[in-house]
């Protein structure tokens, strides 16, 4: 056994070379990072350092479980990423099927490239276009608005309508990427299902519903396995720019409040057991989800 996998190395040493890059960067830059996880269970003195500092158990994560606002970051996590996965995951799938049916081909490639630019924008941009957009005073919509007598609606000053501008604008900066993956899966499924569908009368949603959805149901499960397992972990740059103190009881999430009492506070150890804390809770977010989709395509295959 020893011999075959040594002559296979040998054979494919280009691939192994390939992958020592890769290898590199998670030690260096995802398990190097973990000696500082302690810092969580210590007083962190930065005099002293990580090795000097005292050890105080789980007195910091008691201190976490005590702090309100650690509650209302982690309520508004969980709510945001709800609410994303309601609304944003349903979009790039659609938005896929729709490019996929369409026949004329100039247009269905102009109509990719606008729905790709978004998401190589930075969110900093992003959020100077939402200023402009949906600013209550300089916004483009508020101005034609009161132009035309009526009220300025507050998209960015009122909890309720920044919590749907936060949506729409995660819909219109992250669907194009997620088309591109289902639309690679949408590519792959054998033409001569359609056609024999098409041979015995099945219309356009009929196929779309017994042969497209079907065919990419893998796709789906993989990529709502990795939002599940993101639930409560979320971005720092979209609620950090978009939000602001009128709508913190929205915009205050784990990600923010951790750079708050981290960076703005100097509670490094405390802002250490936070993010500890969403590392764990997302590994069993994720594990929970893979085992009921496993569970979901085992009954299925029965």
């Amino acid at each position: 056994m020893a011999v075959k996998n040594s002559t296979y190395i040998r054979r494919n040493w280009q691939l192994y070379l390939l992958l020592v890059l890769p290898v590199i960067y998670f030690l260096v830059f995802k398990y190097g990072p973990m000696y500082g996880v302690q810092i969580a269970f210590k007083e962190f003195n930065f005099f002293q350092g990580i090795g000097g500092s005292e050890w105080v158990g789980l007195d910091i994560f008691r201190e976490v479980f005590h702090n309100n606002d650690f509650f209302k970051a982690l309520r508004n996590t969980l709510l945001l990423n709800l609410l994303d996965l309601i609304v944003s995951f349903p979009a790039p799938l659609i938005l896929a099927i729709m490019l996929y049916e369409l026949r004329i081909v100039w247009f269905k490639k102009f109509a990719q490239t606008i729905l790709y630019i978004p998401h190589f924008i930075s969110w900093v941009i992003i959020g100077g276009i939402v200023l402009q957009v949906f600013g209550t005073e300089s916004g483009f919509i508020n101005n034609m608005l009161t132009g035309m007598g009526l009220d300025a609606i507050p998209f960015l000053s009122n909890k309720h309508y920044w919590l749907i501008t936060y949506l729409l604008v995660g819909v219109w900066q992250s669907a194009g990427w997620g088309t591109i993956l289902y639309l690679a899966a949408l590519t792959g499924i054998n033409k001569e299902l359609f056609e024999a569908a098409e041979v015995d009368g099945a219309g356009r949603f009929k196929k779309i519903l017994y042969i497209s959805l079907p065919g990419i149901k893998t796709t789906i499960a993989t990529l709502l396995i990795i939002n599940l397992g993101n639930m409560i972990s979320i971005g720092f740059d979209r609620p950090f720019i978009i939000g602001n103190v009128a709508v913190r009881d929205y915009s205050e999430v784990l990600s923010t409040f951790v750079y708050r009492v981290g960076i703005g506070s100097g509670q490094i150890s405390l802002a250490t057991a936070v993010g500890l804390f969403q590392a764990l809770v997302g590994l069993i977010f994720l594990l929970g989800a893979n085992y009921a989709s496993k569970k979901l395509a085992d009954e299925s295959i029965l």
